[in-house]
C-alpha cells in the first residue's frame, strides 16, 4: 500500500491498517518543494511516479511500527542521532547513560529503540518508564502526521517488531490526538509550529504578573534556544498544555517565538596541496568495488581508502578520520546499518557523511539507512558522474577538472560482477 497524501490521509490510513489487524512497517515523507504539484494542488503523473520511490533527502520522515492493527513504536528523523530519546530521558534525570552504552544492534528496528532497550537491561529506567517514552514518541509522531498535508507513503507488511515491549491502540489514541490538534489550532496565528522556541522580551512585565515560582519557572524554560517540542519531552507534557500556558503572554508580546539556530559547521580550510584533498573510505566486502571505486576517484584529487573487512573496519575509520564514507550494506559480521550506527554514536563522526552502497534497489533498505543516520544511499551500478556528483554535494570540493594523463573522464558502470581494469 502506497500513495500519496493528497489521495488519502494519515488518520485513514491508520484505520486501514488497524482494521486490517496489519503487521508492518509505515513510512510517511512530506516534501517542501513547490514545484513538484501543480496549481490546482494535484500531483502530475511524473511527479508521482517520482513521489512512490523516495530517495534521502533533507525533508522530514517518521516510520510507524504496527503488530497486528496496533502500533509498537514511531521513529522520526532525528531517532538515529538519539537526540529525542536524550530528551525524554531528561525527565528521569538518565539523559546523559546514553553516552555510556555500547552501540546497540540496529538488526529490527532503530539505534533509538534498541538503546532504550538497552537501558531497561542495564536498569537504568524501569520498563514503565520505557513504555511511558513509547507511548510519548508514537503521541508525538502522530501529532506531527495528523498535520501533513503533502508527503508520500508506504505500507510494507513484514515480521513483527522485535522485542516487544508494548502496543497501543490506534483509535483511542487517534482521538486523543485530534482534540489536541484542535486546541492547537485555537492558538493560532501566534503559536503554530513545535519547533519554535519560547524567549522572554518582557522580563519586568512578566514578572509582575506571575507569582515568583512560576515567573522562575518560565524564565528557566523560555531562554530561546529550548523548542516547545523540547519543553514537552522534558516535562512530560502534551505539547497543547505546554502552547497554552505561554500563549497568553506570547500574545501579549511579553514572549516571543524564535527560529531555531541551526548547527553551526566549522569553516573548511583551504586546500592547497594535494594532501589536503579530501580523504574518502569505502567499505566493501567486494575488493573489486572499492578498486573501482579509487579508480573513479583518484584521478579527480581524491584521496580512497579501500577496506573489505567489516570487523576492523571501525577502528581504521578512527586512525584515518575520512572525510566522507562510503558503506555497503550487505556484508558478512557487521552489515552497513550496524556500522553507522556505531559510527554516528561517536561524536567524531556525528556529521560525517555516510553514503550507503548496495546491490539492491529496496525501498526498505533507504528507509533503514536513515534511520540508522546515513546521510544518503547510492544503488550500484553506478557510474563516476553519479558517485562524483554526490560526493561534491556533501564535501563541497571542487575535483580536478582533467583526468590523468592516458585516463578518459569516466569510466563504466559497474556491479559486483562487471568493474573496470584498474
Amino acid at each position: 500500500m502506497q500513495g500519496t497524501l493528497n489521495e488519502i490521509d494519515i488518520r485513514s490510513i491508520l484505520q486501514l491498517i488497524e482494521l486490517g489487524q496489519r503487521t508492518g512497517e509505515l513510512f510517511v515523507e512530506t516534501y517542501r518543494s513547490p514545484l513538484r504539484e501543480n496549481l490546482d494542488n494535484s500531483l502530475t503523473p511524473s511527479s508521482r511516479r517520482y513521489l512512490t520511490r523516495p530517495t534521502l533527502g533533507d525533508s522530514p520522515f517518521w516510520f510507524v511500527f504496527f503488530v497486528n492493527g496496533k502500533i509498537a513504536y514511531a521513529a522520526d528523523r532525528s531517532s538515529g542521532s538519539f537526540s529525542r530519546l536524550r530528551d525524554y530521558l531528561r525527565y528521569y534525570r538518565a539523559e546523559e547513560s546514553v553516552a555510556d552504552l555500547n552501540s546497540p544492534p540496529n538488526k529490527f528496528a532503530t539505534p533509538e529503540y534498541a538503546c532504550l532497550w538497552q537501558l531497561m537491561e542495564n536498569r537504568i529506567i524501569t520498563p514503565a518508564q520505557g513504555k511511558n517514552i513509547i507511548y510519548r514518541t508514537i503521541a508525538e509522531t502522530l501529532f506531527d502526521l495528523f498535520g501533513l498535508h503533502q508527503g508520500i507513503f508506504n505500507f510494507e507488511g513484514g515480521t513483527a517488531l522485535a522485542p516487544q515491549l508494548t502496543t497501543i491502540e490506534i483509535g483511542p489514541l487517534a482521538a486523543k490526538i485530534v482534540k489536541q490538534m484542535q486546541q492547537w489550532k485555537q492558538l493560532h496565528p501566534h503559536i503554530q509550529s513545535p519547533d519554535r522556541c519560547p524567549a522572554i522580551v518582557e522580563k519586568v512585565a512578566l514578572q509582575a504578573a506571575l507569582p515568583e515560582n512560576a515567573y522562575q519557572s518560565l524564565d528557566r524554560s523560555c531562554d530561546g534556544k529550548t523548542t516547545l517540542r523540547q519543553l514537552s519531552r522534558f516535562l512530560n507534557r502534551d505539547i497543547a498544555i505546554i502552547a497554552r500556558a505561554i500563549y497568553p503572554y506570547v500574545q501579549k508580546g511579553w514572549i516571543q517565538l524564535l527560529d531555531r539556530a541551526p548547527p553551526r559547521e566549522a569553516a573548511r580550510p583551504l586546500r592547497d596541496s594535494r594532501h589536503d584533498f579530501p580523504s574518502i573510505a569505502c567499505l566493501d566486502d567486494d575488493l573489486t568495488i572499492g578498486k573501482s571505486v579509487e579508480f573513479m576517484l583518484q584521478s579527480h584529487g581524491y584521496r580512497v581508502t579501500a577496506m573489505t573487512n567489516p570487523l576492523g573496519a571501525i577502528g581504521e575509520f578512527f586512525r584515518i578520520k575520512p572525510d566522507l564514507i562510503l558503506c555497503d550494506i550487505a556484508m558478512p559480521d557487521l552489515d552497513g546499518y550496524e556500522i553507522c550506527a556505531m559510527l554516528r554514536s561517536s561524536t567524531r563522526f556525528r556529521q560525517t557523511p555516510i553514503i550507503m552502497l548496495t546491490s539492491a534497489d529496496g525501498f526498505i533498505d533507504r528507509v533503514r539507512a536513515r534511520l540508522v543516520g546515513a546521510t544518503d544511499y547510492l544503488t550500484k551500478p553506478f557510474g563516476a558522474g553519479e558517485l562524483l556528483m554526490l560526493i561534491e554535494k556533501y564535501l563541497g570540493f571542487d575535483p580536478l577538472p582533467f583526468p590523468r594523463e592516458g585516463e578518459k573522464t569516466d569510466s563504466p558502470k559497474f556491479s559486483r560482477e562487471k568493474s573496470p581494469s584498474v
